[in-house]
């Protein structure tokens, strides 16, 4: 079996059909299910956001995976098949691992370095056991990751490269109300992005700052922890009109402001310019504001080609560094993991013959004292270390160029390895998730 990562990205798919295919929470337990019901995919998580959706494998068979993941992917967004096949990218073993570690350390976001990917990554993954379809290769995997992307978030400053989505979104709306300093913004929701966008504003120097929200009490939470204040959704339209800022981070299905709401608040205001930053997936303005006299829409798209930079950047040659080291060290562990059970079966089928030999030496020679008789045990597995030696470098080498199958079973057939010897070392217990242990780390 091997790694498997089919998806599509900021990187080869146009926004709207990112769009058409970002999956919430029921979805991706929808999609998660119909694959692990395939002969072709032994684990699955999914993983979705505003930049991506990617689907990550433990592939049975390679053409089997990739075929059965497009078709699941289009049965569940409804998505044409050939509109996916044209787009997606495939990575396999350690092109998936790489990408896996890219992805969490925010090498690959529009934004370099931001770090609501590994929230996002943990929360995929949570899914996966909860829904029982992930295992320990894809469950070792994405540990491996969001451990490789706190580290990069740790050891470097790539979160500072290109600054945040809603950094870039207030310096392109500044260029068209002016300075940020003597402007009112208005964040529309309350979530994770949207105490982002507050927070960065504020630090901007908003001179007012606005949430509006559905639950009130969430968007006043908000409010207090970034100095502004709070109104409910219901009074956007009043809210909008007295914004020079826009900033719209609430994801949800259908459009939150229409053409009509920003024409009438743009009517209230007299002629003064007014910047929507449309920072959700799906899309919270509509497209047709940015046609309206005296506004802008700066959407997810305007700012991947805002966010664009060529990698020479020190913190990004750092993290990138970082990644490759830990991917080589990622590889090597799986290496010697696949060794194991061979190198295993070998020192057992060693240890087998050895023992019994020295009981039958010990039969033929009852007068030797218990010196002399350590000795000669010493002696003998000294002789067989040695003899094992080369068989296991060899095992080890063979691992790491993925050469070890036919190796092993010449090992097997020379030196009469039993199966279930093999087996006994090399297949993993039965994988259960967090929510089925107690806290003692037994099965409830």
């Amino acid at each position: 079996m091997s790694l498997l990562v089919l998806g599509l990205s900021h990187h080869n798919c146009p926004l709207d059909l990112l769009e058409r295919i970002s999956l919430d929470s029921a979805a991706r337990r929808a999609l998660g299910h119909e694959l692990a019901g395939s002969e072709h995919v032994a684990e699955v998580v999914v993983v979705s956001t505003c930049n991506r959706t990617e689907v990550y494998t433990e592939a049975v068979t390679f053409h089997g995976a990739v075929s059965a993941v497009t078709e699941a992917l289009g049965s569940v967004t409804g998505v044409e098949r050939h509109d996916l096949t044209e787009r997606l990218a495939v990575h396999y073993e350690d092109r998936a691992i790489a990408h896996a570690f890219r992805v969490a350390s925010g090498l690959d976001s529009m934004a370099l370095g931001e770090s609501q990917i590994r929230a996002q990554l943990r929360a995929s993954l949570h899914e996966a056991q909860e829904e029982r379809v992930v295992g320990p290769a894809l469950n070792g995997l994405f540990q491996q990751a969001l451990r490789v992307g706190k580290r990069v978030h740790t050891e470097t400053g790539l979160a500072n490269v290109a600054g945040s989505l809603v950094g870039a979104g207030l310096a392109v709306a500044g260029a068209h109300v002016g300075p940020i300093e003597d402007t009112r913004v208005l964040v529309v929701g309350a979530g994770a992005m949207a105490a982002l966008a507050a927070i960065t504003a504020r630090r901007a120097g908003a001179g007012r700052l606005t949430i509006a929200n559905r639950t009130l009490a969430r968007g006043q939470a908000l409010a207090e922890r970034a100095g502004g204040d709070a109104v409910r959704l219901s009074e956007l339209p009043q809210a909008l009109a007295a914004a020079d800022i826009v900033i719209a981070c609430v994801g949800s299905p259908g459009v939150v402001i229409t053409e009509a709401m920003a024409a009438e608040a743009l009517t209230h205001r007299e002629g003064r310019p007014q910047a929507y930053i449309d920072l959700a997936l799906p899309h919270d303005v509509s497209h047709a504001v940015a046609d309206l006299p005296g506004a802008i829409r700066v959407g997810l798209e305007h700012l991947a080609e805002t966010l664009h930079t060529d990698g020479v950047d020190p913190e990004v040659a750092a993290a990138t560094d970082i990644v490759t080291g830990e991917v080589a060290a990622f590889l090597t562990a799986r290496s010697a993991q696949a060794a194991a059970p061979t190198i295993a079966a070998l020192r057992a089928r060693a240890t087998e013959v050895l023992d019994t030999e020295l009981a039958r030496l010990a039969g033929r020679t009852p007068d030797v004292d218990d010196a002399t008789r350590r000795e000669v045990e010493i002696a003998m597995g000294r002789l067989v270390d040695k003899l094992l030696h080369g068989p296991t470098l060899r095992v080890k080498e063979l691992a790491a160029s993925g050469r070890i199958e036919a190796y092993a079973d010449a090992l097997a057939e020379l030196f009469a390895l039993e199966p279930e010897t093999v087996a006994s070392v090399s297949v993993p217990p039965p994988f259960e998730p967090a929510a089925d242990r107690d806290p003692a780390g037994g099965a409830r």
